[in-house]
């Protein structure tokens, strides 16, 4: 599938959304994800410059036909954020009113947040494959930094959005955290992640932009507790 897999990675305030000084800010990554034959593509986490992002498909010879969510906050659906307004899911809808992906437990903090309605949303247990073209993006649920975040592969690449970054991981303090969840996610979830798989984090927090789960393994101080107990002390439970 590498031959025909379209892959992109791209850097708010750098990539799109360049006079988005909320976009530089936050440094989010959205994700192109699409089957070169067959010209469909999906796009992982539309925020910030819904219209810009679909020039970059159309620049690509790409046409959109669905979008992933990792869950529910702003800065990756779109929504108000600390009293900033941020284009995503429901801006996409009236450009492009294409299938919205997410994880059955984020449908309802979505919708909340996005001000969409359930019916723009297609609700996903974890190991479902979404299909773009003839390539297979399988869903896993990763809960913890939200009740239903969800993480991506593909060809051996993994999109986390906020559950796991190159240095660390999501911060578990916001609404619907759960840190026990989250080490379970990091710990048993994505232990089916091979060693050689390339991590995409959702947000630039490091020096590089992704490195293999092997390498991430290694270096990033969340896999250092052995146990529960060693893990939750890190955040002071």
């Amino acid at each position: 599938m590498t031959d025909r897999l379209y892959f992109r990675q791209l850097l708010a305030g750098r990539d799109f959304a360049r006079d988005d000084p909320i976009a530089r800010q936050m440094v989010n990554f959205v994700y192109l994800v699409g089957d070169r034959e067959t010209g469909e593509a999906m796009v992982i986490d539309p925020a910030y410059d819904i219209a810009g992002l679909l020039e970059l498909v159309a620049a690509d010879g790409m046409h959109l036909t669905g979008a992933l969510a990792t869950h529910y906050h702003p800065d990756h659906v779109g929504g108000d954020l600390m009293g900033h307004g941020i284009q995503g899911v429901r801006e996409l809808l009236e450009l492009a009113p294409v299938p919205i992906h997410v994880q059955a437990d984020e449908a309802p903090w979505i919708t909340r947040v996005t001000e969409t309605s359930s019916g723009d949303l297609v609700e996903h247990r974890s190991g479902d494959v979404v299909m773009v073209g003839e390539i297979p993006i399988e869903l896993i649920h990763t809960p913890g930094h939200t009740p239903g975040s969800q993480c991506f592969l593909v060809d051996d690449r993994l999109v986390a959005g906020d559950t796991l970054f190159l240095e660390g991981c999501g911060r578990t303090d916001l609404p619907g955290g759960d840190a026990r969840l989250l080490y379970e996610s990091l710990t048993q979830k994505l232990a089916k992640v091979p060693d050689d798989a390339v991590l995409f984090p959702g947000h630039l927090y490091s020096a590089e932009p992704s490195a293999t789960m092997g390498e991430t393994r290694r270096w990033n101080f969340v896999f250092r507790p052995k146990t529960e107990q060693e893990w939750l002390a890190m955040f002071g439970r």
